[in-house]
């Protein structure tokens, strides 16, 4: 829906690098093919990681384990079990998406996703969608399959899931466990909203152009640099600083390699 996404290798890695010469820390990829349909294939993850190291940009890389519907578990694992990010998402559970398919993540694949973090040092990027997520993420940290600190990612706004409100991020924020770190986004009209609340909340800002078409009402986003650049500034404003990529592997206790 926004002509300016970056879908192709190339796009992306000049995108990444972009977002943190505007002051980005991590950078969270998804995939497209040669027809810029949503994939997980390998070689493309592959393409697109190298082309990024190759810069000698020490932005932290966070892979998606989901990039859409319909793909298989090994596919989903296969990116960060092989490329190593530092960082990785988990979406902690199922939800009907977009009411129009459900977004599956079965028991069994969560438990196989958590323990192949574990054993390619990746961090997760725990994805919450709705309250009933973070009981389940509880559960997988009691269980060992998610390790602690946790690293909590409240995704507020997606249809099927918690709308994007103050009051639905402060009652997640409030039932976080203790100990973690946690970063919040909104989806659609209430994206600045929950940009503001979370830091006003002492929480951490994500924003770019998988969660938001649009950067003001009626007006497409330019890029994801875009939306950086204003987080950044309102950061400034607030008088706090973004962190820098080696303060953020600090600040979220990344494994050394």
């Amino acid at each position: 829906d926004n002509p300016n996404l970056p879908t192709q290798p190339e796009e992306i890695c000049k995108a990444a690098i972009e977002c943190y010469e505007a002051g980005a820390a991590v950078v969270h990829l998804h995939m497209r093919d040669e027809q810029d349909n949503a994939t997980m294939r390998f070689d493309i993850f592959e393409k697109t990681v190298n082309l990024i190291r190759a810069t000698g940009c020490p932005v932290v890389l966070n892979l998606t384990s989901s990039g859409g519907q319909g793909f298989g578990w090994d596919e989903r694992i296969r990116p960060f079990k092989e490329l190593k990010p530092e960082m990785a998402s988990f979406d902690a559970g199922t939800m009907n998406w977009l009411n129009k398919v459900v977004f599956m993540n079965e028991p069994e694949f969560l438990e196989r996703c958590g323990k192949a973090m574990i054993e390619a040092n990746v961090k997760p990027e725990v994805e919450l969608f709705d309250v009933g997520m973070l009981t389940t993420a509880e559960y997988y940290i009691k269980k060992g399959i998610l390790e602690t600190p946790t690293h909590f990612q409240l995704c507020l706004g997606a249809a099927g899931g918690m709308g994007a409100t103050t009051d639905n991020l402060l009652y997640l924020v409030n039932k976080l466990p203790e100990n973690c770190t946690w970063s919040a986004f909104g989806i659609g009209k209430g994206a600045n909203e929950i940009l503001l609340s979370t830091l006003a909340l002492g929480g951490n800002i994500r924003v770019g152009l998988e969660d938001n078409v649009f950067y003001n009402k009626g007006g497409l986003a330019e890029s994801n640099a875009q939306y950086v650049e204003r987080a950044k500034r309102v950061v400034e404003e607030f008088g706090k600083k973004a962190a820098t990529p080696d303060e953020a592997r600090e600040i979220l206790q990344l494994k050394t390699r």
